[in-house]
């Protein structure tokens, strides 16, 4: 009899202006799951909330990428924090776009740089 083993990865994404505000959206994440996971993981998080936070924070200023992870049981859960520059678009007046280009409407973001 040979056992096999499903390997299932959700990702998601969250776009953070500055580096408090990713370390406080795995923070936020940490303290929601915490109660319902399992003495050990529930102890991960918290030493990562105590001690571990202040090390990603000074990490993701110096534009180093962090991860932070907890296993749940048979479940392991990796956030991966990272510095992402994007640079702009080319100037784009002028110029004939295609149609689809107007359906999108810029995102209204309230981080003030």
């Amino acid at each position: 009899m040979r056992a096999a083993w499903i390997r299932a990865w959700a990702r998601a994404s969250f776009d953070a202006y500055t580096a408090p505000q990713a370390d406080r959206w795995v923070a936020v994440a940490l303290r929601t799951i915490s109660p319902a996971c399992d003495p050990e993981a529930s102890q991960q998080a918290w030493q990562w909330l105590y001690d571990g936070r202040i090390k990603t924070r000074r990490a993701l200023l110096r534009s180093d990428p962090c991860t932070v992870s907890v296993n749940f049981f048979t479940t392991r859960i990796t956030w991966t924090i990272r510095p992402v520059v994007f640079l702009p678009l080319a100037h784009r007046q002028g110029s004939q776009l295609p149609a689809c280009a107007y359906d999108y409407k810029p995102l209204q973001h309230s981080h003030q740089p």
